[in-house]
C-alpha cells in the first residue's frame, strides 16, 4: 500500500476523529471525557459481539451499523493514546501495513507459496521471529488470556499442534474424547441427587473432567476444519429458532410451558424441527 493510500484512510476517518475530539473537549460530554483505555475496552468487546451477531444473521444494514460502532470504539482508543503522546492513527496504520507486507513475502517478495497451509506455516514462522525480538518467544505467549474460553482453547491447541505436539489422525482425537468421557462418567457416577451435598473437591474434579471433554472436542473440530466457536454459535441459533417456534405454538394454544408433559414436549419439538429446520 502506498503512503497516499494511508493518507486517504486517515482523511476518510477525520470526521470521526473530530467528533471524538469534540466529545472529549472542555465543553464536551462528561461521560466521554472520563473514559480510559481500560474502561473503553469493555464496550469494544460488546460492540464486537454485536457485529459478529449481525454477520452470522447476514443482515447488511445491521452489519454496516455495528461495523461503524466498532470503528468508533477503535478510533476512540486511538484518540485516548494520542492524547498521551504515545501514538497516532497514522502510526497504527503504518505499523499494520509494514507488518502485513513483512508477513507476506510471497506477495511482496520473491517467495512463492501454493497453498493456504504453506501461508499459515510461513506466517507463524515470521511471527515467531518477531516475537523473539520482544522477549515473547513461547509458542503460546501471544494468545490473549482475555479471549473467550472456547476461542482460546482453539488457539492454544492450534499453536501447540503447529509446533508438532498433536495427534496423527482424527480417529486418534476421537479416541481421546471417549477416554475423557469415560473419566467424566467415573467422576459423576453415583452422585447424590442434591448438588448441595456434593463435596467441593469432587465438584472441582467433575468440572475439570468436563473441561477436558470440551478441550478434546475443540481438537476434533480443528482436525475436521471446523471452528468450534462458529459451530456452537450455529447450533445455538438453530436451537433458539426451534424453541421460539415451539414457545409461540404452545402460547397460541393457550397452554403454559410448565404444564406440558414429556410427550407433549417431544411432539411440539419435533413439529418445530419440521417447521423451521
Amino acid at each position: 500500500m502506498e503512503s497516499s493510500a494511508i493518507n486517504l484512510e486517515c482523511d476518510t476517518v477525520q470526521p470521526v476523529i473530530h467528533l471524538i475530539d469534540r466529545l472529549r473537549g472542555d465543553n464536551g460530554c462528561p461521560w466521554d471525557r472520563k473514559q480510559t483505555p481500560k474502561s473503553l475496552s469493555v464496550y469494544l468487546v460488546e460492540e464486537m459481539y454485536e457485529l459478529i451477531d449481525a454477520i452470522h444473521a447476514d443482515r447488511s444494514a445491521d452489519i454496516c451499523e455495528e461495523m461503524g460502532d466498532v470503528l468508533f470504539q477503535l478510533l476512540f482508543l486511538v484518540c485516548l493514546y494520542r492524547e498521551t503522546g504515545k501514538f497516532s492513527l497514522s502510526d497504527v496504520i503504518t505499523n499494520t501495513v509494514d507488518k502485513m507486507i513483512r508477513r507476506h513475502p510471497h506477495v511482496f517478495g520473491d517467495d512463492r507459496l501454493n497453498s493456504s497451509d504453506e501461508v499459515r506455516k510461513q506466517w507463524q514462522t515470521i511471527k515467531q521471529q518477531e516475537k523473539s525480538l520482544t522477549g515473547k518467544s513461547g509458542v503460546l505467549d501471544s494468545i490473549p488470556r482475555g479471549l473467550p474460553a472456547l476461542i482460546r482453547a482453539y488457539r492454544v491447541s492450534e499453536r501447540a499442534a503447529r509446533s508438532g505436539f498433536d495427534w496423527k489422525t482424527l480417529a486418534d482425537v476421537m479416541k481421546k474424547v471417549e477416554e475423557e468421557w469415560a473419566e467424566f462418567i467415573h467422576e459423576t457416577d453415583k452422585l447424590p441427587p442434591d448438588n448441595d451435598k456434593i463435596p467441593p473437591d469432587r465438584l472441582d474434579r467433575i468440572g475439570m473432567e468436563f473441561g477436558d471433554i470440551l478441550f478434546s472436542l475443540v481438537n476434533v473440530a480443528r482436525f475436521s476444519r471446523i471452528h468450534p466457536e462458529t459451530a456452537l454459535a450455529d447450533a445455538t441459533h438453530k436451537f433458539e429458532k426451534r424453541f421460539r417456534h415451539l414457545e409461540k405454538t404452545v402460547s397460541d394454544q393457550g397452554l403454559p410451558l410448565s404444564t406440558l408433559s414429556e410427550t407433549q414436549w417431544n411432539d411440539y419439538w419435533e413439529a418445530a424441527k419440521t417447521a423451521v429446520g
